[in-house]
């Protein structure tokens, strides 16, 4: 699958604004001419048969790749998903597994993915990626399906700039809404959707539990790729320290939402560079596949503990 973008980490800043005073322009969007992103009223999924569950995908940039790998032995061990609900490459990653893309699917595009075919760098003063290309390339996979028309419900979260509210796409063209979910704050420019402008969904729901909960989700399983504040306990430079400070506010965000998931997967990885070469791609998919795998007993013995509730009260 193609997957996706974000978060470079600032060191790369100096040579994209070179790239892109070279002149580097915006993509025509091929896929464009669809109902704009919006948030309806939640209708939770009900399932009599067996537990709901629900995969909340977290932001973390080109971490994401270990989205698929969990998603790979998820698919292995025939744990259904019945919702799936991501934040920033979360978003990326879930919109395409909404829509019918198997985990070989997911592995064999993320295997052929160039960093070209997901950005655009376009300067403005408010970012230098445009976030076009991103979108074009997810409506183009989705066969320009809005999100309500993909296999699995699937919602996309951003943050509203303005007011700092959260905005959960569930309807509408889903690759705008990936793009807005994905726009980094200073790095990709800002998504105008109607009279609102929408940021990364990472600044209010790194990943997205509670959504998923309010989808109906009986099991939530939560993947959570972002980088740890102990991961990095020599911040001597100012970039070090700058970066170790958003990690270290960003924890309670997170745990709070962490707490109302059932099953959290944590890959073991602090990789923050922007490298889309085969070898770092394998050993995020590893990192995610030894991380899932190690859920498993865990996830079984929380989708026995649903189900027996649900028989319980069905009776």
């Amino acid at each position: 699958m193609r997957l996706v973008h974000l978060f470079r980490p600032l060191g790369w800043l100096l040579p994209a604004l070179l790239l892109a005073a070279c002149a580097s322009t915006a993509p025509e969007i091929r896929y464009k001419e669809v109902d704009p992103p919006s948030s309806v009223s939640i209708q939770p999924l009900h399932n009599k048969d067996r537990p709901v569950v629900a995969l909340a995908l977290g932001s973390g940039g080109i971490r994401g790749f270990a989205h698929i790998a969990v998603i790979k032995v998820l698919e292995a061990n025939h744990i259904p998903v019945d919702i799936v609900v991501g934040t920033s490459v979360g978003s990326v990653v879930g919109s395409l597994y909404a829509g019918g893309f198997a985990a070989a699917d997911l592995e064999r595009l993320a295997v052929q993915l160039d960093e070209g075919q997901i950005r655009d760098v376009t300067i403005t003063r408010r970012g230098f990626i445009g976030g076009e290309r991103l979108q074009d390339f997810i409506n183009r996979a989705l066969e320009n399906r809005n999100i309500e028309q993909l296999a699995k419900p699937f919602a996309v979260v951003a943050t509203e700039l303005d007011n700092g509210r959260v905005a959960v796409f569930n309807h509408g063209n889903t690759g705008l809404a990936v793009r807005a979910s994905s726009s980094i704050p200073s790095i990709f420019n800002p998504v105008e959707i109607g009279d609102v402008t929408y940021v990364d969904g990472d600044l209010k729901s790194p990943v997205p539990a509670s959504i998923a909960r309010q989808m109906g989700a009986d099991v939530v399983i939560a993947v959570d790729i972002s980088q740890q504040p102990q991961d990095f306990p020599d911040a001597s430079g100012l970039i070090d320290v700058l970066m170790q400070s958003i990690r270290i506010m960003r924890q309670s965000i997170l745990s709070h939402e962490l707490k109302l998931a059932d099953v959290v997967i944590h890959p073991g990885i602090s990789v923050s560079s922007f490298d889309f070469s085969p070898e770092m791609k394998q050993v995020l998919f590893k990192a995610g596949e030894e991380a899932a795998t190690a859920a498993l007993p865990r996830i079984r013995e929380q989708l026995e503990q649903a189900a027996q509730r649900k028989h319980v009260h069905a009776h």
